[in-house]
């Protein structure tokens, strides 16, 4: 008979954390899997992210090679169409099927660095202003109410029309847009967390004002951001197609969703699969990203989880 002392018992129920990482993640699978929405969007995203990154080896030809005896080709079902432009090809020849998959490059590099580039400044402004509080907290939230006050594609706009039009100016003017949702979203969950008693603990022992901003209270933030930076990764996409489309992103001949429906606006009667495969294009990459975010808050969500 063997005696275990209270180091071997103490030593066996210890969790290790890897052990605990697991666990968590098996739980937030648990719930994010329950909706199936969410899983469908998660397959048809990491599928876009997979098209984009092999679009070289995918793509059956270059986005901008010409192919001047097949102006407005139909699709390959279609009478008229050819085998070899599967989706038919556009008012100068280029092959809409290369251009789409070359184009989810730039559609997923905009939602990336848009909502990058809004989110660090977001919750820059918003620990600011829940932390720090009196005028601090009255000016930044003044500004990002200025801000919200115009209409996002108006404002993003009028500041691609300051800059320049181009590519980098609209990813610039989205993520100003954009902005102001982190900022507020951030501070209302910092002013949440400040009066915590860990926070108070953490202040008592010593801790500095930028370690209890960094270190203390914005991890305990980091769920609602996560939702948040779901949802505008989409709005990014569709800012980005809209400005495109209006002449003000990226510039032809990008191969970018919203340049080429602006450029088959005026085949749309007699050409319509240079119109209609874009815009089906942004509506499932779109509609994909909303799914995992309706995912991601029921499952980052504790007033959302499901028994």
């Amino acid at each position: 008979m063997t005696n275990e002392g209270p180091a071997t018992i103490e030593a066996a129920t210890v969790v290790k954390p890897q052990d605990a990482r697991l666990q968590m993640f098996a739980e937030f699978w648990h719930y994010f899997s329950i909706n199936k929405g969410a899983v469908i969007g998660l397959f048809v995203f990491a599928l876009l992210i997979l098209i984009a990154i092999f679009a070289p080896l995918l793509a059956p030809h270059s986005p901008d090679d010409q192919f001047r005896d097949f102006f407005l080709t139909p699709p390959a079902w279609q009478a008229g169409g050819n085998a070899q432009f599967l989706l038919g090809t556009d008012a100068v020849g280029r092959d809409m099927l290369s251009r789409l998959i070359y184009g989810s490059r730039f559609s997923l590099a905009i939602g990336f660095v848009v909502v990058t580039t809004a989110l660090i400044s977001g919750v820059i402004l918003g620990l600011l202003a829940g932390y720090c509080r009196g005028w601090v907290d009255t000016l930044i939230m003044r500004i990002m109410d200025i801000i919200l006050a115009f209409p996002s594609l108006l404002l993003a706009l009028v500041l691609v029309a300051v800059l320049g039009p181009g590519l980098v100016n609209a990813m610039i003017a989205i993520a100003f847009v954009l902005q102001p949702h982190f900022a507020r979203l951030t501070r209302a969950a910092v002013m949440a967390e400040k009066t915590r008693e860990y926070v108070v603990s953490a202040k008592v022992a010593g801790a500095s004002h930028l370690r209890l901003m960094l270190v203390t209270i914005l991890p305990n933030c980091i769920a609602p951001l996560i939702v948040q930076a779901t949802l505008s990764f989409s709005n990014a996409i569709l800012e980005a197609a809209a400005l495109g489309f209006l002449g003000m992103g990226a510039q032809p001949p990008t191969p970018e969703w919203g340049t080429m429906l602006a450029e088959a606006r005026e085949f749309i009667l007699r050409a319509w699969w240079v119109v209609t495969f874009p815009g089906l294009a942004i509506l499932i990459t779109v509609f994909a990203i909303n799914l995992i975010g309706d995912g991601l808050r029921d499952a980052l969500d504790p007033k959302l989880k499901r028994s």
